[in-house]
């Protein structure tokens, strides 16, 4: 991780964080958020838990205590968050020309007057978020928003009233639509916004477990069908061809259709599709009933590729329905794996996926596109790189 671009965080920040929800431990003056590492501790999250918010640089040499390798020195590195701002560093942003780019603090009573002058704080809680999101974390995205102060500020949908007729009549600008629906909310308790209002609204509602039970047997009775004009060895190759074929299908979906934001028609016929499409999921990504894709939306999806498949693979009907076969599985295995991103606890690797989809939400929506793997955003030169948030937003 490239030190320049580490902030340097309080020391009232630092020992504040000391929960199981947000952990951070110093070694001399660089400050490391371990809260993900808890469960893994060999020793326990409880254990850390009692260091939380303090230098853990004597615990970690007590060899009484518990000895720490050269590995657990290399693991905590990798969860390096900044550096302490102690009286040295505080110095030489006193004496710098440029203080904000070493000390990023709060703006001080004068800068707050400015700021309401030019009525940038409203609504604003005093920490430094994303500009593009307005959010520090991913837990931001699990904080409850207030539908009357959110409409408000931003004039954009009411959270308690249905959302497709005020995306449908709103006169929203492309613009300030894609402005607004990258700024995540939270509906209350946790539940689904309307989004109809009317008898179409569970229609709109996708429970996880729907997607295998609808179209793992769809699967398992195509490759059936396959396999009944291929060996085992050549329906075995087609259905994993499908299967690898899907993660740059995943890709390309999510970056070419899901986040067409430049070329997005400026009306709302083309707003409100977006919306539905994929623009929903960002304005309400923990929004569990709309994670997954809903039956009707993965068919109009579905039956082209179903028509590609046996364009590409005309030789053989029976090859290029194994491969369309390995290529739904992938999608089953997709969507199952976005919803758990958002909602499960999960093991290491997973974990680490996670953080780098939720980061996609809350910090940058134009990269990390990859969500069962970052393979193809290494590829195609949109990893997410995440820059610490510098818009400093207060109360």
């Amino acid at each position: 991780m490239a030190t320049a671009k580490l902030p340097t965080i309080l020391r009232a920040d630092v020992e504040s964080r000391k929960t199981a929800q947000s952990c951070y431990v110093t070694v001399g003056a660089k400050v490391f958020d371990i809260t993900e590492f808890l469960e893994d501790h060999p020793g326990g999250g409880d254990l850390i838990l009692e260091y939380g918010g303090k230098d853990v640089s004597e615990i970690m040499r007590d060899e009484i205590s518990h000895a720490h390798s050269e590995a657990a020195y290399e693991i905590l590195d990798e969860h390096l968050v900044g550096y302490v701002a102690t009286e040295p560093i505080i110095d030489a942003a006193t004496n710098s020309n440029h203080p904000d780019s070493i000390v990023p603090l709060p703006p001080n009573k004068d800068g707050m007057n400015e700021l309401k002058a030019n009525g940038t704080t409203e609504g604003l809680n005093g920490t430094a978020v994303y500009a593009t999101t307005g959010m520090a974390s991913e837990d931001d995205l699990s904080k409850e928003t207030d539908p009357t102060t959110d409409y408000r500020e931003h004039k954009f949908l009411d959270l308690s009233k249905p959302l497709f007729p005020q995306m449908w009549f709103g006169g929203f600008s492309k613009e300030f639509y894609l402005e607004q629906v990258h700024r995540p909310r939270h509906y209350k308790g946790g539940q689904s916004a309307p989004l109809f209002g009317n008898f179409l609204e569970p229609f709109s509602l996708t429970p996880w477990w729907m997607v295998p039970i609808l179209w793992l047997p769809c699967v398992a009775y195509g490759t059936w069908l396959a396999g009944q004009g291929l060996s085992i060895p050549a329906l075995v190759a087609y259905w994993i061809t499908g299967l690898c074929l899907w993660t740059i299908v995943e890709y390309g979906l999510h970056r070419c259709l899901f986040h067409l934001d430049s070329y997005l028609p400026d009306n709302r016929v083309g707003i409100t599709l977006h919306f539905l499409l994929h623009g929903i999921h960002h304005y309400l990504p923990m929004d569990k009933y709309r994670l997954v894709m809903p039956p009707a939306m993965f068919l109009v999806l579905a039956v082209p590729f179903w028509k590609l498949a046996h364009a590409v693979f005309f030789y053989d009907w029976n090859a290029a329905t194994a491969v369309y076969c390995g290529g739904i599985f992938g999608y089953i295995c997709y969507d199952l794996t976005h919803y758990f991103l958002h909602h499960r606890n999960l093991p290491l690797y997973y974990r680490q996926l996670k953080k780098y989809h939720l980061q996609h939400h809350f910090a940058d929506f134009e990269n990390g596109f990859g969500v069962t793997s970052r393979f193809w955003d290494q590829v195609f030169g949109t990893e997410l790189q995440l820059p610490p948030p510098k818009v400093i937003k207060t109360s």
